[in-house]
């Protein structure tokens, strides 16, 4: 009886299992209530006087080792199943990763930003709740002003006036606020307006507006400006200002560059001339910088704003503004190659 005891210890210490159902069957079968263990120590009344010491310890010895080999081979199998679990088999092929891309809008406000940023432009912001004076009365818009008819919006509450800006000229009123000339800054952002919706126009749309004030600032610094601008921007060398009307500029204009006529979504963009609008641009009206405590005798400067959709429109001839909004993949997968 105390050789098969040893034989069976011999056994347990060479087991091996290569699943938690094995290791399972291997406790049932030494240490269940049932198993091996439990018949030897019934045995142990019938052995002779002079070996019970022997096998008693004999028996220990099978059931520490029994129990043992049980929790060794678990947490050995616990681990394994962890490892492949968290980092699977390390010496496969990685997944390839699927790039996703930079929506068009923001591609077209980036590429603006760094082109007025080398001129020395930095880049201001500003809440898209705004209230009456920011948004209408200090840009020479006061109540009842006909021109506010021109930005149809949206308000929140009234006494007072709360709304959703109309236009990021808003950004400037504050910059201008809480800073002293020389100003040199542009203002990106979403703005709202009470538009029906179409292939041209939307209720939610982006602009970027640029100011700069300082003293002796000329309209030929202005048109300077954006000849630089549309030269880095589009390419193109030709522009042309047409007089406008805006209530927080004066003189006022509306810029034009020469597009071409090479192909024929260039007639059909520029209506047959070759001239296409692409912002609207003036002198900063001296009751605006009034009313942001900026001294019109001493100081002068210019503001211009654009539509980042309608630039985006023309940059990559999408052909209704309604695509920006949808979220359509097969739209926005097609600028995956744009930096």
């Amino acid at each position: 009886m105390l050789d098969k005891v040893k034989e069976l210890i011999g056994d347990v210490q060479a087991f091996k299992a290569t699943s938690k159902e094995e290791v399972e069957a291997f406790r049932i079968k030494y240490l269940g209530s049932k198993g091996l263990l439990k018949d030897l120590f019934a045995e142990f009344k019938n052995v002779d006087a002079e070996l019970r010491k022997d096998f008693g310890q004999a028996l220990n010895n099978l059931k520490k080792s029994a129990e043992k080999k049980v929790t060794e081979l678990n947490d050995a199998l616990e681990s394994a199943t962890e490892d492949k679990g968290v980092y699977g088999d390390l010496t496969r092929p990685s997944e390839p990763i699927n790039l996703g891309s930079r929506h068009p809008i923001s591609l077209v406000k980036n590429q603006i930003i760094e082109v007025f940023n080398r001129i020395g432009f930095t880049v201001s912001e500003g809440p898209e709740i705004e209230d009456d004076w920011h948004n209408f009365t200090a840009l020479n818009l006061p109540e009842y002003h006909p021109a506010r008819d021109m930005q149809d919006t949206f308000f929140i509450e009234k006494n007072p006036d709360t709304l959703l800006r109309t236009h990021t000229s808003s950004v400037q009123v504050r910059y201008m606020e809480n800073n002293e000339p020389p100003i040199r800054t542009i203002s990106p952002g979403r703005v709202f307006r009470n538009e029906d919706i179409s292939a041209r126009a939307h209720c939610i749309f982006h602009q970027v507006e640029g100011l700069y004030i300082d003293t002796d600032v000329s309209f030929a610094d202005l048109k300077q400006t954006l000849l630089y601008f549309t030269k880095e921007m589009f390419g193109k060398s030709k522009i042309r200002l047409r007089p406008s009307y805006f209530p927080f500029t004066e003189p006022s204009a509306e810029v034009d560059i020469y597009w071409g006529l090479e192909t024929e979504t260039d007639y059909r963009i520029t209506k047959g001339t070759g001239w296409l609008e692409i912002m609207g641009c003036g002198m900063v009206d001296p009751n605006v910088l009034k009313n942001c405590n900026i001294d019109p005798t001493k100081y002068s400067g210019y503001a211009f704003g654009m539509g980042i959709e309608r630039i985006a429109m023309l940059l990559y001839q999408i052909p209704d503004i309604r695509m920006f909004y949808e979220n359509d993949k097969r739209f926005l997968e097609q600028f995956k190659s744009v930096i």
